[in-house]
């Protein structure tokens, strides 16, 4: 019998697994609700933090596979870029300070969260965009040493229960769209400034390349993260398939190099984007969204994918209304008869702050009928 490891890597060779694995997750975004939670339990989740132990105490609590998370374990610097944070009751003000000119961000803490949002963006008109590539120029990258030491100790904690993945920044346009300039202002430099964009882009992708291949030489780690986590409705196909088609080939054929996967984050709807997806090669589309969230099944996306590339779809049915226990049972045991035999899937259980552990538990005891 493989180990629950073993059966995981099966799935990306494209072989039929043992049984169709199941992960679980949990993030700062997606912490469980502790309504009727063991007190055990509840404690070790109690402040949930990006790449700490969380996944894999939920997914071992559940009996669920486990698909944990970890930070690079890299340390990136500027070197002569000087970067001047202050904070103002609940406002945290950053300016770069670059050779080709200042830019500057503002972030908001929500108390209610935990976690800062944008106000003011950094990149706000064409003219930032260089001085934004001269932010990414400067940087080093090289080895952290804590995050090495503690990478080796989270691959210890798993074992042969499952595989350790690395999430990095998306591509350079969903970066620019999520982080560096929003969705409006990205809409109108790929209008306004092409020549300037894909300069960064340029820039930007040399970074990542760094990134990507000094993290892949390191051992304990089984897959990378990029991701995009836009969809359609934030960046059109033509866009992806202008900035990002031969940004995702570059970086998965570095981290392949190394004898790692390259996972793609795409969440919501991201339909129009499958069959550039299907060009690339990456080897999963990561937070696979289905409907009514997403728009696009299980059977129809591993028809538009091909037989290269795996689905780790979430359970939206923890996103919705449960009351109707017979209708969920039925919506989630139709998910597995759309991936049968399995050899492309890998569903995950995203813990959900308005849903009970009894709701969780419900549609893990439905999974563990129907992986075999």
């Amino acid at each position: 019998m493989r180990t629950p490891r073993e059966n995981l890597l099966s799935v990306f060779r494209h072989e039929i697994p043992e049984w169709i694995p199941v992960v679980a997750h949990v993030d700062p975004y997606n912490q469980p609700n502790q309504r009727g939670m063991d007190p055990q339990l509840a404690e070790k989740l109690s402040n949930v933090r990006w790449a700490d132990e969380s996944i894999v105490t939920f997914s071992r609590y559940l009996g669920l596979d486990i698909m944990d998370f970890f930070f690079p374990p890299i340390a990136i610097r500027q070197r002569t870029v000087t970067v001047e944070t202050e904070t103002k009751e609940d406002l945290q003000i950053t300016t770069w300070r670059t050779p080709k000119g200042d830019l500057r961000q503002v972030l908001r803490f929500s108390p209610d969260t935990g976690m800062w949002y944008t106000v003011e963006h950094q990149v706000k008109e064409v003219a930032d965009l260089p001085r934004l590539a001269a932010v990414f120029e400067d940087q080093e990258i090289a080895f952290d040493p804590e995050r090495l030491t503690a990478l080796q100790a989270r691959q210890r904690l798993i074992g042969d229960d499952g595989i350790l993945i690395c999430s990095f920044p998306g591509t350079p346009l969903g970066q620019l769209i999520r982080v560096h300039a929003g969705v409006e202002t990205t809409g109108y430099l790929w209008a306004d400034g092409p020549r300037e964009l894909h300069a960064l882009v340029e820039v930007m992708t040399e970074n990542h390349l760094r990134q990507f291949q000094l993290s892949a030489s390191c051992d304990g780690i089984d897959a990378m993260v990029g991701m995009d986590d836009t969809s359609t409705t934030t960046q059109s196909p033509a866009m992806f398939e202008e900035y990002c088609l031969p940004y995702t080939d570059l970086i998965a054929d570095a981290v392949h190099a190394q004898g790692k996967l390259y996972f793609h984050h795409s969440c919501g709807l991201i339909h129009d984007l499958m069959p550039l997806y299907r060009q690339t090669r990456m080897d999963a589309v990561h937070g696979y969204t289905i409907p009514p969230l997403g728009d696009v099944g299980i059977a129809e996306g591993l028809a538009l994918l091909g037989s290269k590339i795996t689905i780790l779809p979430g359970f939206i049915q923890l996103f919705g209304n449960m009351d109707d226990r017979e209708a969920v049972e039925e919506s989630v045991i139709a998910m597995f008869r759309e991936a049968t035999p399995g050899a492309h899937f890998i569903p995950c259980v995203a813990a959900d702050p308005e849903k009970t552990m009894e709701d969780t538990e419900f549609i893990v005891r439905i999974c563990k009928q129907y992986q075999q």
